[in-house]
């Protein structure tokens, strides 16, 4: 009797395995074209997110460029149309603050005096309103120069510097000077008391009575003492 053939199971066949291959590959394939299609994707918007930041970092330089050069312009076709007195005012009172440490009411007025340099008001106010100074550090050295050359009080130098009829400078100026104004004020009173003494022949009641007055020399009761006290040293 023949044996019957016994058939193969069909995964155990070559061509099922040929097929299989086939397909796995074509999966694989597959999966890593999606990957890299999504890397892709993802690395596209950063590469427009830098151009983006580029192309609004360049505009705005330029229009940070654009705004400085209008502003430029603009400033310069305001100098060409400033009258020439006005500039020659101008160059006048920053000459007087520099040299001679003058306050801005002393200038001004120095500016449209009659006898002075006789600028339109007009053109003294462009000055003053244009000139850009520390008119406390002039104050200062004002004080600094009556303290040093004649020999004057701490209150004698204040009312000096506010006077009308002295320096012109505003109250708060004068007291900035004030506070921060280094000299000795005994020493003052004594080189006030001996000129008195060498040269007007006055007694020591009378050079102490003139340097605490009001209407004279206005130094401290201290400080006449003092002076009184050493006179004749």
């Amino acid at each position: 009797m023949a044996k019957e053939k016994v058939k193969k199971p069909f995964y155990k066949k070559w061509w099922v395995w040929v097929i299989a291959i086939i397909i796995i590959g074509a999966a694989v394939n597959g999966i890593n074209d999606e990957n890299v299609d999504s890397n892709q994707a993802e690395s596209k918007p950063a590469v427009t997110e830098s151009a983006k930041d580029t192309s609004e970092e360049k505009e705005d330089k330029e229009e940070k460029e654009e705004k400085e050069e209008e502003s430029e312009n603009e400033e310069a076709e305001a100098e060409d149309d400033v009258p020439a007195e006005y500039n020659s005012a101008l160059n006048k009172a920053e000459s007087y603050a520099k040299t001679m440490s003058m306050s801005k009411t002393a200038i001004y007025d120095q500016l449209t005096a009659e006898n002075g340099e006789k600028f339109s008001a007009e053109a003294a106010e462009y000055a003053m309103d244009t000139l850009e100074f520390d008119w406390k550090a002039n104050a200062l050295k004002k004080a600094e120069s009556y303290a040093e050359t004649m020999s004057m009080s701490k209150q004698g130098i204040y009312d000096q510097l506010i006077s009308e009829n002295g320096e012109k400078f505003t109250a708060d100026e004068a007291q900035y000077a004030i506070d921060n104004l280094k000299a000795d004020f005994n020493k003052n009173a004594l080189e006030k008391a001996k000129i008195y003494q060498d040269t007007m022949d006055m007694s020591p009641d009378a050079i102490k009575d003139q340097l605490t007055s009001e209407h004279g020399e206005k130094f401290t009761q201290e400080e006449a003492d003092y002076a009184i006290e050493n006179l004749d040293k």
